[in-house]
């Protein structure tokens, strides 16, 4: 168990999850936290992540650093969106029990699932059938890095906990227009849309100098801005959205996010998802404190055969409710104030059909979301148009 003076670690505490985690920590009491930029430190540079374990030797580690991105992203850098990820979850996991973390939560993405898993999707479709083409590379990544926490587990006796969230949404989130996912893309890209009719270049000059589009500010001609926007689907009162608007989509606010992500954290142990009570004493055996020794630790090394097969240990963190991509661009029209068109180009990919969590796992270990989406659409706009004063 974890007390108030606990030392933890939030890779990612800049994010979108990772600076509501740390929030929500600090809400709860937890006051000894530990968080580096990524030009404080690269986590997928070996050597420097051993350092910074050596150096503050944390009780706990939550890794939410991650290289993500959306539809179009994922399809441009494939090659980044594996190795990046691999590396950094690599390094932590790896480091964290090397340096005896007694507990780590990872943080990985429902996109983990075949793009035709029955839904609502269970844990135990994991690696039942193909996955979703355009985020395959993160998806392996993330799949790798459940695994790892997994058999972490089972060999060491660690205390490794693994969430899978859906679609996630809030403060801090990203609204560049090549890699942000789908909310904040599609919110901002209405925003400017209507901006554009009401001739407020004023409005669309701060928008542009907060987040360039292409190298584009809001110093260019209006010409120029306009034909950059262009290239996004962002018109005058128009807006073009990739695909055919039919997919159906789970969206979790982060900061519910935080709360369950902490609550697992603080609450729930390895041997409670699994259900094996009685080989707790095995499972907890490597994790004492101090730096571990792979060859001279006094730990469970080497699975339990008696257990039989232990997989699909992750937990999946949603609300269970799902609406179609054109609804949330009606949702996010009326937020907003659009009264203009929206079209979808069919010609463009739409991801998975569909991607509803189960979440019956996460409600029987005492979790339930609290933000409903529309309200979250609402509140999201407000922080974005909060980041343009």
């Amino acid at each position: 168990m974890l007390d108030k003076n606990s030392k933890i670690y939030v890779a990612g505490h800049h994010g979108l999850v990772g600076s509501a985690i740390w929030k929500n920590l600090e809400k709860r009491g937890y006051n000894n936290l530990v968080g580096r930029s990524h030009s404080e430190l690269d986590l997928t540079d070996q050597q420097a992540v051993r350092r910074f374990f050596d150096q503050e030797r944390p009780d706990a580690v939550v890794l939410a650093a991650a290289y993500v991105g959306g539809i179009m992203a994922n399809s441009l850098y494939r090659a980044d969106f594996i190795m990046q990820n691999m590396k950094i979850q690599c390094n932590v996991i790896d480091e964290s029990y090397r340096h005896g973390v007694k507990k780590l939560l990872f943080l990985g993405s429902t996109c983990i699932y075949p793009k035709n898993a029955p839904q609502p999707i269970k844990e135990d479709a994991l690696l039942t059938s193909p996955l979703e083409y355009t985020n395959e590379e993160y998806a392996l990544a993330k799949i790798s890095g459940l695994k790892m926490c997994e058999s972490y587990n089972l060999q060491y006796g660690t205390n490794y906990i693994a969430v899978m969230p859906t679609n996630l949404y809030g403060p801090n989130d990203n609204f560049h227009l090549e890699n942000s996912h789908v909310m904040p893309a599609m919110m901002r890209k209405i925003y400017l849309a209507r901006l554009i009719n009401e001739g407020n270049w004023k409005a669309i000059a701060t928008d542009m100098n907060k987040r360039p589009v292409k190298g584009v500010d809001g110093s260019a001609s209006h010409d120029e801005i306009l034909r950059v926007l262009a290239d996004y689907g962002i018109a005058d009162n128009h807006v073009t959205l990739w695909g055919t608007g039919r997919p159906l989509r789970e969206f979790l606010w982060s900061e519910d996010m935080a709360d369950a992500s902490v609550y697992l954290l603080l609450n729930v142990d390895f041997k409670d998802i699994i259900g094996i009570d009685k080989y707790s004493s095995v499972f907890y055996g490597a994790t004492t404190g101090g730096h571990i020794d792979r060859n001279t630790s006094t730990g469970r090394g080497g699975a339990i055969p008696a257990l039989g097969e232990i997989r699909n240990c992750h937990i999946n963190v949603g609300t269970g409710i799902e609406i179609t991509i054109r609804q949330l661009s009606q949702l996010v029209a009326q937020a907003v104030g659009f009264k203009g068109r929206i079209d979808f180009d069919a010609s463009k990919p739409d991801g998975t059909p569909r991607k509803l969590c189960d979440v019956t796992k996460l409600h029987s270990l005492g979790w339930r979301h609290s933000m409903e989406v529309e309200d979250g659409v609402k509140a999201l706009y407000a922080w974005y148009r909060s980041t343009l004063v």
